[in-house]
């Protein structure tokens, strides 16, 4: 325009480059106004770009753009410009040429969007070729091989003309045998955004600079008093190694003026890390060795964040939309967003040794409802970062407004402009992409700026968990915006509190317009189901511990990751991980359990009933009563009742035997059922259930059973005095002649009462003892011997004494005798 007018390689001051571009704007404003409009409205022109492209073959040459610096370039600047060509047809290209190609300045950000999207070379749209020296040639290009080309030029020598945005272009021409003549064959358009002179006003800036990263600890710790953590496996180690994600985000924040975005769990995770810790592998753990890289991290990193704001997200980096959407319903859902949001700043702090802000929520991609704007504030926060697609500008706004927006109770929303933030998606691991993603930025920041004359602020919030690659072209663009001269850096916390613009869009989209590919990738209501089902488990569980921080804070925490944005759109690791720490409560759970028992006899009317509880924690539990009941308290009785219950204290690794009386009341077999019971009465672990078979003795049996001991035992008296006095009597006749019998017998009843006393009274009763008048005779005191010595009757044994006296006589009893029978 006006600078083309100049003499060549010379550069016109300022004031004299103002004057040419306000007379070649008033001379030329009508064509300006025919070219400006033209990325604006493909449409009107789809069908002439069709056979321009069909024309010229712009797609047999993939023209790739691996460097372009500097990216904002000024007065006085060589740009250069640089990459690769590649023949993608199969004919050989002859006289190849690279040239630069300045198109027209493009006033709107919608004309950016437009020309971003078109890659095919529009003649006339797309401008001509600086040419002279400013081009590199190749004899021939043969398919499938690649050629570099780089490219300087002095930035006087494109004739640029007002500040704004350009469309520059990098073509390749040549020749085909089937189309000997010069067309361009290859094509690929990016943005030169040219703002010499500093911009008044500039435009104030935030850029988040977001540390998240996927759950990485488990619910399981070691049974040491440091409580060893357990990490799912190794990845967050390469993450944070040098040449990591992770690593990579820390390096390039550190030298940029950016707003730290930080999940507190990633940073409990590494701190973890510089300690002893194991890693699952299979059913089986192996311990970790990257401590020395985890506090290489962690030094690098509060060494970044020295001096610079720092937003600290919840613990674990809820995922709000899908609490909002599928969880509020669900009881405990929102205390455990509560539960995250209050552990936060301390997590950060300890760590980093900085005081974070814990004022925002952040919903997945911005994208804000009622129900989403009512949780995000539930837990104290007062600021949503939302995107400017999901709370959108009318179209008679011809400019974009700050980012604050009062949305109604006392709740700001800070909307981050959805085309900067999303200028890094996609796949730009290759030079080229990123380079293209780093100019389509700057230039819409660029028109941003040119919208309108107020100052404005401007937040940009890029993806959760940018890729190394994205990192890099993050950085390259923030520096490049900060080195330029229509923007100035700005915190987060100033840009929610700047004054809101009157008439920017402040009314909260319903519900009908949340994005449906967001929904599809939400939680899913069972989801927090089985969160409240697991911290149900948690609450009777430790309250049975000795020291329940033990359990409570890992597990605690392992909930708050089952709730993380970073599920988002990973519904089956999401379920393998909370199956993971569900499944390990219940085995913890299952240590403390009761001893099952077979069949117990009960004999009389009361008895002990002994039940084991056994502990196989590492810790001692309490608040524990164990309840055994009677299901027939008629016939069993339990203390006294249906059913008795007394309390249970067992150290860690033992059991303990607790006893309990009964009594019963019938014979027969009766179920009784062991329960453990929190002291709220809540049922503890599984039920035993078992028999107690009841044999009752009566006072009549027990009678009978005495007396028939006692039977034997006078038995045993009687056997016992009679051989005695046997023996005696067998003693003295061994010492007497058989002569003298008769003369001894009146004296020998005499002998005989006293040698055995009263034991012998009943055989004194039934033979009268001899006297004068009744001389006894020989032959029936023989006989009576006979009857009374022991053993008479009875086989002659070996043992037996000889007899003294003649054998009885076997002939019938004379008249007057007594019969032995």
């Amino acid at each position: 325009m006006a600078e083309a007018a100049d003499i060549q390689g010379t550069c016109p001051s300022p004031a004299r480059r103002r004057l040419l571009r306000v007379g070649a704007l008033l001379a030329g404003a009508p064509l300006l106004a025919g070219l400006c409009q033209l990325p604006a409205a493909p449409a009107a022109d789809a069908a002439g770009q069709a056979t321009a492209k069909a024309a010229s073959g712009s797609d047999t040459v993939a023209v790739a753009l691996d460097s372009f610096s500097p990216a904002v370039p000024t007065d006085g600047d060589t740009l250069t410009v640089s990459g690769t060509v590649t023949n993608k047809g199969k004919e050989t290209i002859t006289d190849a040429q690279v040239d630069l190609r300045v198109g027209q300045e493009l006033t709107t950000r919608s004309g950016i969007d437009t020309a971003a999207k078109n890659d095919d070379y529009v003649p006339g749209s797309d401008g001509n070729e600086v040419g002279g020296d400013y081009t590199e040639e190749f004899a021939k290009l043969t398919p499938g091989v690649s050629e570099h080309f780089s490219i300087s030029v002095p930035v006087d020598e494109l004739d640029l003309g007002d500040e704004g945005v350009y469309a520059f272009g990098v073509s390749l021409t040549g020749e085909t045998p089937s189309r000997p003549w010069d067309e361009v064959l290859g094509f690929q358009r990016t943005f030169l955004p040219w703002q010499p002179d500093e911009a008044e006003p500039r435009t104030k800036t935030t850029f988040l600079w977001p540390l998240v990263s996927t759950a990485h600890m488990t619910a399981e710790t070691g049974s040491n008093e440091q409580q060893t953590p357990v990490f799912l496996n190794d990845d967050l180690a390469k993450e944070i190694a040098p040449g990591g994600r992770l690593a990579r985000m820390v390096a390039l924040g550190k030298e940029l003026d950016v707003t730290w975005v930080i999940d507190p769990d990633l940073l409990a995770s590494v701190d973890a890390m510089t300690r002893s810790y194991e890693v699952r592998d299979g059913d089986d753990t192996t311990p970790g060795r990257h401590q020395a890289v985890a506090n290489q991290w962690l030094a690098e990193l509060q060494k970044a964040v020295d001096g610079k704001e720092v937003v600290a997200l919840p613990y674990a980096d809820p995922d709000l939309a899908s609490l909002a959407h599928n969880g509020t319903d669900v009881a405990g859902s929102l205390s455990q967003y509560k539960a995250a949001t209050d552990v936060a700043s301390l997590t950060v702090e300890s760590i980093l040794h900085v005081q974070p802000s814990t004022d925002f929520a952040w919903p997945v991609d911005g994208a804000i409802d009622p129900s989403i704007v009512k949780v995000a504030t539930s837990a104290g926060a007062d600021r949503v970062i939302a995107r400017s697609d999901s709370l959108e500008e009318n179209d008679a706004l011809p400019y974009t407004p700050s980012a604050a927006r009062p949305i109604g109770g006392g709740t700001t929303a800070v909307v981050a402009d959805a085309r900067l933030s999303t200028a890094f998606e996609g796949d730009l691991t290759k030079a080229s992409a990123g380079t293209l993603a780093v100019q389509r930025f700057l230039a819409q920041s660029l028109a941003l700026n040119q919208q309108t004359d107020k100052q404005r602020s401007i937040v940009v919030a890029p993806q959760r968990m940018p890729s190394a690659s994205q990192a890099r072209a993050m950085a390259e663009a923030i520096t490049a915006l900060q080195g330029g001269t229509w923007t100035e850096t700005q915190e987060l916390t100033a840009a929610a509190e700047a004054k809101p613009d009157a008439r920017a869009n402040r009314k909260v989209p319903p519900a009908s317009a949340y994005p449906s590919a967001l929904r599809k990738r939400e939680l899913p209501r069972e989801a927090f189901e089985q969160i409240a089902a697991t911290q149900d488990k948690l609450d009777d569980f430790q309250v049975i511990l000795s020291f329940p921080r033990r359990v409570a804070t890992p597990f605690g925490l392992a909930i708050n990751r089952e709730m993380s944005t970073s599920w988002d759109g990973r519904s089956a690791e999401a379920q393998s991980f909370r199956d993971g720490v569900e499944g390990y409560l219940d085995d913890l759970a299952k240590q403390v359990k009761l001893i099952e028992k077979s069949e117990t006899k009960l004999s009389g009317r009361s008895a002990t009933i002994p039940v084991t509880v056994q502990n196989n924690l590492v810790q001692g539990v309490d608040n524990l009563v164990l309840r055994l009941t009677s299901t027939s308290p008629t016939r069993l009785e339990i203390g006294g009742e249906a059913y008795d219950e007394q309390p249970v204290s067992v150290s860690g690794g033992h059991s303990q035997s607790v006893k309990f009386n009964t009594s019963a009341n019938a014979n027969g077999r009766v179920t009784v059922i062991a329960q453990l019971f929190t002291e709220d009465g809540q049922p503890y672990g599984e039920a035993v259930q078992f028999d107690v078979k009841v044999t009752e003795i009566t006072a009549t049996v027990m009678l009978v059973i005495g007396g028939g001991v006692l039977l034997l035992v006078l038995a045993g008296f009687r056997m016992y005095t009679q051989r005695k006095r046997a023996a005696a009597r067998q003693a003295e006749e061994e010492g007497e002649d058989p002569a003298d019998t008769t003369a001894d017998a009146p004296t020998a009843p005499a002998t005989d009462a006293s040698a055995d006393g009263p034991a012998d009274a009943s055989a004194d009763a039934e033979h009268p003892t001899d006297t004068p008048e009744n001389p006894e005779d020989p032959d029936d005191r023989l006989k009576e011997e006979s009857v009374t010595r022991p053993g008479a009757g009875d086989p002659e044994q070996p043992s037996d004494p000889t007899p003294d006296t003649a054998a009885e006589s076997a002939d019938p009893s004379g008249t007057g005798e007594r019969v032995d029978r």
